[in-house]
C-alpha cells in the first residue's frame, strides 16, 4: 500500500482496468442522481463529484426532506448515503455487476425516503449498456481503487493550489464521472465560438453550453484501452494555431496532435524527486500558453495571496 504522506502511488492501468471500468460506472450512477437533483449550473458544474476525506462525494444534493449526500468510501469500501432527515444507509463496494450495484442504491435511497430517478443508460462510453442490464461489469480490486484515491488527494491538492492564483472565472476542483477524470477550468471571460459536439452519447447542445467561453482547462484522466496510461493533459478552447508550438514543462510533456491537447504522463511525475513542483510546472506553462495566444487579460485575471499565507 502507498505511503500516504510522502510519495505518490504507482498506478498502472493495465493492474485495473477492469476496476476501472466498473467504479466508472458506478459512479456515472450516482452523478446522474446528483445532476436530476440539482438545479441547472453553468458548464454543468452541477453534475460533478468532488475528492473528499475517504473518497469521492457529491456534496449537498436537495430533497423535499432537506439535503441528502452520497459518499463513494475507498478506504472502507463503500457507499454511504446520508440525509438531513437522520437516514444512513450503506452499499458495499465488492467485485459485484452494474446491475446489482444499480438495484441495491436504489432500494437503499428508498429506504432513507430519497426518491430519485435516472437516464438509466452510460454517457460518454460506448457501448452503452443500461445500468439494469449490465451483468458484464463486475471487477472491484479494494487495494488497486484506494491506490487510485490516493493519486487523486495528491492531485487535488496541487489543483487547488493552481486554482488559487486566478481572479478570473474559474471552476470548482471537480470530477467528472462522463470521462471519469478529474478537472479544474479557467476562462477568460469572453464568448467562444459555437462547439461542434462529438462525445459519445452526450447531447451536443450540453458540450455548447459547456464551451461557451473561451477555457483554458487542465485535468488528469486513469486511461483507457486504446491509451493505457494515467495521464495529465491541458488545453484550451477555441485552440489558436500557435498554441501547440508554445514551449512547456518539464521537458516531458508533450502535445498530442491526435487530442489536440498538451499531455503529462503520470508515471514521469509519480517518479520525479518533486511531483507536485514538476506538476505545477506542467499546469502554469500550459495555462501560459493558451492565455499567451488567446490574448487573455492576463494581468486583470491573475492574482498573487500568498501574503496571507504568512
Amino acid at each position: 500500500m502507498a505511503d500516504q504522506t510522502n510519495t505518490w502511488p504507482k498506478l498502472a492501468f493495465e493492474n485495473w482496468k477492469d476496476t476501472l471500468a466498473t467504479v466508472h460506472l458506478w459512479t456515472q450512477i450516482v452523478g446522474k442522481i446528483r445532476l436530476k437533483q440539482m438545479p441547472w449550473l453553468n458548464h454543468s458544474w452541477h453534475v460533478t463529484l468532488y475528492v473528499s476525506a475517504n473518497g469521492l462525494t457529491t456534496g449537498s444534493i436537495p430533497y423535499e426532506g432537506g439535503v441528502f449526500q452520497i459518499d463513494f468510501d475507498f478506504i472502507h469500501h463503500a457507499v454511504h448515503i446520508i440525509t438531513s432527515a437522520s437516514g444512513v444507509a450503506r452499499v458495499q463496494l465488492y467485485p459485484r455487476s452494474i446491475a446489482d450495484f444499480y438495484r441495491e442504491l436504489f432500494e437503499k435511497l428508498e429506504s432513507v425516503n430519497v426518491d430519485a430517478y435516472i437516464y438509466a443508460a452510460p454517457n460518454e462510453v460506448d457501448p452503452a449498456i443500461p445500468f439494469a442490464l449490465d451483468e458484464t461489469h463486475k471487477s472491484y480490486d479494494a487495494e488497486q481503487m484506494h491506490n487510485f484515491y490516493l493519486a487523486l488527494v495528491k492531485i487535488h491538492n496541487v489543483f487547488t493550489k493552481f486554482r488559487a492564483s486566478f481572479t478570473g472565472k474559474c471552476s470548482p476542483v471537480h470530477f467528472f464521472w462522463g470521462a471519469f477524470d478529474m478537472a479544474v477550468t479557467r476562462f477568460s471571460g469572453r464568448p467562444a465560438p459555437l462547439h461542434p459536439g462529438g462525445a459519445p452519447h452526450m447531447p451536443k447542445a450540453v458540450m455548447q453550453e459547456a464551451y461557451s467561453h473561451e477555457v483554458s482547462s487542465c485535468g488528469f484522466w486513469p486511461g483507457s484501452e486504446q491509451f493505457p496510461h494515467p495521464v495529465f493533459y491541458s488545453y484550451c478552447y477555441p485552440t489558436p494555431p500557435e498554441f501547440s508550438r508554445q514551449p512547456v514543462k518539464p521537458n516531458e510533456a508533450f502535445f498530442s496532435g491526435e487530442m489536440g491537447e498538451f499531455m503529462l504522463l503520470y508515471e514521469v511525475v509519480q517518479r520525479s524527486d518533486n511531483p507536485e513542483d514538476m506538476l505545477m510546472q506542467f499546469l502554469q506553462t500550459t495555462y501560459e500558453a493558451a492565455a499567451n495566444t488567446g490574448h487573455w487579460d492576463r494581468k486583470a485575471l491573475e492574482c498573487d495571496f500568498t501574503r496571507f499565507e504568512k
